[in-house]
């Protein structure tokens, strides 16, 4: 029987429901974007597109300000906790596991560096974007200056989203907090 503990629960939620459902409406968002056009839809389906539209870009936001809370504020101090004194197994300290090993020393110093700088973007981008779906709703499909701006937006976010969702995997593979 697979069990897992508190922790790897909340980290799994932390990185891969908050995560999985980001790239999800992500995807939703980027294609309700993209037809967005004046030849392609007709005043009804411009209401559904940017309904579900909002949908996506309140989604996005939601689980972008979820992942990094919880990340904040449940996984990382577990990921930073200090081991006792005199302690020598550190798998249960999983910062100062990378810390004491020099060949992994760099995924704490760069990796949990950018990470926790970038995880903050991400959600404060994708609150951005949803200011402009919800400002300009059905004009985004005469907009299409703003319509493009808000695509590199929410791409931008993706991006983020990847690369702190990549170190994140990368140094939970090398020190997991268990």
């Amino acid at each position: 029987m697979l069990t897992f503990t508190g922790r790897e629960v909340w980290t799994a939620i932390h990185g891969m429901a908050f995560g999985f459902g980001f790239i999800l409406f992500f995807t939703a968002a980027l294609a309700l974007l993209l037809t967005l056009q004046p030849q392609l839809l007709t005043a009804k389906g411009l209401r559904r597109n940017v309904t579900l539209l909002k949908i996506s870009g309140t989604a996005i936001a939601v689980l972008s300000w979820l992942a990094v809370i919880v990340g904040t504020y449940i996984v990382y101090p577990w990921y930073r906790a200090a081991p006792p004194k005199g302690t020598t197994d550190l798998g249960s300290f999983p910062r100062s596991r990378l810390l004491a090993n020099s060949a992994l020393s760099g995924w704490h110093n760069f990796g949990m560096e950018w990470k926790e700088h970038l995880g903050w973007l991400v959600p404060i981008i994708a609150t951005a974007a949803l200011f402009l779906i919800f400002r300009y709703g059905e004009k985004l499909v005469e907009e299409k200056k703003i319509r493009w701006t808000l695509f590199v937006i929410v791409c931008i976010a993706f991006v983020l989203a990847g690369i702190v969702g990549v170190l994140g995997a990368i140094i939970t593979k090398e020190a997991a907090v268990v």
